[in-house]
């Protein structure tokens, strides 16, 4: 059965019988309607994903796998920060006239930086230590820029990844300052997933462990009832993940270098309010 389900249960589970509810306080996020969207949240949790066991995608509801990888990348791959650039919507309501969501995600991994090796952006810093500097323990990215917070639509939510070379194998952390649980757990898990593959295929390497650290881990209140019903679903055999070998060069990769065999999720007809 899915440990990525497993998972995913004990920490709402969690959430729902010891986590805090901010109610008392005024918040920033609203729903469509204005109301304010509070939250129920559990501060602190890890969770660890063995890529070489299982591609850890839920099948409690479907994750819509090629749509993650489309955002994925459009911020790693593009570097964009234009939702033109983007096949879904799914950042809509936080891009201006323009499409622009400012100075945020894709835009910042643009940025070049000047080294002794030369003129590099971060994606690039990456792959180029994973080739010539793999016992390096400074290979990481980190997207939350002070300088340029005023001009993001929104905060990076998802903004720190570290890649950690053990032997052939390519290991990585995921940092998080806040997760909506309903919407965007597996979203982004198994986003960061196919990025460990990318990176550990393009390296001559083996994906191994991706583990996904969380400070504000969160159920909005108008997801409660959806999360309870998930609880009580039973979990179903995790789909096999493939990639496609004939790749070595990362910025060759497109949504259909990957696919997922035998992926059967539970139904799912619950419409899932994004707070805003």
């Amino acid at each position: 059965m899915s440990h990525a389900d497993k998972i995913f249960k004990q920490n709402c589970r969690d959430i729902l019988e010891k986590g805090v509810w901010d109610t008392d306080l005024a918040v920033r996020p609203h729903w469509e309607d204005g109301t304010p969207a509070h939250t129920v949240k559990k501060f602190g949790i890890v969770n660890r994903y063995d890529l070489q066991s299982e591609f850890p995608i839920l099948t409690l509801r479907r994750t819509y796998f090629k749509t993650c990888i489309d955002e994925l990348l459009w911020i790693w791959q593009q570097k964009s920060n234009n939702i033109h650039d983007l096949r879904g919507h799914i950042w809509d309501s936080w891009a201006d006239e323009n499409g622009s969501i400012g100075k945020a995600y894709g835009y910042q991994l643009s940025v070049k930086h000047h080294y002794p090796e030369g003129d590099m952006d971060q994606v690039d810093r990456v792959l180029y230590d994973l080739k010539h500097n793999p016992a390096s323990r400074r290979i990481m990215t980190n997207i939350y820029n002070f300088q340029d917070l005023h001009e993001m639509a929104l905060y990076p939510c998802a903004y720190s990844m570290t890649f950690n070379v053990s032997g052939n194998t390519l290991n990585a952390i995921l940092n998080q300052r806040s997760q909506d649980m309903l919407a965007a757990n597996n979203w982004n898990v198994v986003q960061y997933a196919v990025l460990v593959h990318m990176m550990a295929q393009v390296s001559g390497l083996q994906a191994g462990e991706l583990v996904h650290v969380i400070a504000d881990a969160h159920i909005y209140d108008r997801h409660v009832p959806i999360i309870e019903k998930m609880l009580e679903k039973e979990e179903r055999d995790a789909p096999k993940f493939r990639i496609d070998p004939s790749v070595t060069d990362f910025y060759q990769f497109t949504r259909d270098s990957f696919s997922l065999e035998g992926y059967d999720p539970q139904p799912f007809e619950d419409k899932i309010p994004v707070a805003i």
